[in-house]
């Protein structure tokens, strides 16, 4: 019989691509980890790495079998998620959050969380949306925050909040624009003009598709890592940034030379929603959890509607 370390220590193994990368995740010496996988390889009767002289590849029956395991250990963290939180927001609780979203609705979210379930142990994971997404399919994660549209890959979301793009650079830069018969719609914006987020963060992908420039991303200086560099920068006259409304009231203090404006309806916007897996049902936490931080994210939004016009 397979075990639950054994896959385990399988999935450490394809997933950090060395065994000793794979027993440190997993906490265990290196032949320990390779006896294990060799106790899998017999049980199955068929090899499911090629052990390299600096790598491991996956065989043909090793990636039938990662895919199965894979299934089943979710399946695992599933049981034991539903076990832990049944009785609502108790327990342990992961949650991953990116990092467009965690600065600035999480502090208001945990104080509402920690107030409603005082016991509640909670883990937050901060990552781009790809890598979450992965951890919540694969059990690592209960729930994750993350920005809509995004091809979710059969997990399930539940939307918050919608949170509207403005658009920010130096006081001078956007008085000039404001001075203009009206307002700028994000297709008017020069690329060259433009600064965001590194590649692999969604707010980047987003923003250049309100742009419609999805197709010309070397034309934008995609380099900043956070979106307090943007802001920053922005502010002291390097160039335009796209900056959401949950984010107005904290980067604004942080960089008081900043201003924004607001584009002509329809906004461009994106929707922050809570994601699961859809093997999770949509229990008292998951629903508890969503609300509380929908609440979170409409205070946030008031606050930025009334400095941002």
């Amino acid at each position: 019989m397979i075990t639950l370390k054994q896959m385990t220590a399988f999935v450490a193994l394809v997933e950090t691509g060395s065994f000793s990368a794979a027993a440190a995740r997993v906490h265990v010496t290196q032949p320990a980890l390779s006896q294990q996988i060799k106790e899998m390889e017999r049980i199955l009767g068929v090899t499911l790495v090629e052990r390299l002289p600096r790598d491991i590849r996956l065989t043909r029956a090793g990636q039938v079998a990662l895919e199965r395991v894979r299934a089943i250990l979710a399946m695992t963290h599933d049981l034991a998620a539903e076990l832990r939180l049944q009785q609502g927001l108790s327990g342990r609780l992961t949650l991953g959050v990116i990092p467009t979203i965690a600065p600035y609705l999480l502090p208001r979210a945990l104080t509402r969380i920690k107030a409603a379930a005082l016991d509640i142990d909670m883990r937050v994971r901060e990552a781009q949306t790809a890598d979450l997404l992965g951890d919540v399919a694969r059990g690592r994660l209960d729930a994750a925050v993350i920005a809509l549209p995004y091809d979710l890959h059969g997990l399930v979301a539940e939307p918050l909040f919608t949170d509207r793009f403005l658009l920010a650079g130096s006081r001078a830069r956007i008085a000039a624009l404001c001075a203009n018969d009206a307002p700028p719609r994000p297709s008017d914006l020069s690329p060259d003009a433009l600064l965001l987020l590194d590649e692999g963060h969604c707010l980047a992908d987003q923003a250049l598709d309100v742009c419609g420039l999805s197709r010309a991303r070397q034309r934008v200086d995609l380099g900043a890592s956070s979106l307090s560099t943007l802001c920053g920068l922005v502010g002291q006259g390097f160039g335009l940034t796209f900056v959401p409304e949950i984010a107005l009231t904290t980067e604004q203090a942080a960089s008081p030379d900043m201003a924004v404006l607001r584009f002509p309806s329809p906004e461009p916007e994106r929707v922050i929603a809570l994601v699961r897996r859809s093997s999770t049902q949509a229990s008292a936490w998951f629903n508890d959890l969503a609300a509380l931080l929908s609440e979170a994210g409409g205070e946030l939004l008031c606050e930025a509607r009334q400095v941002g016009g």
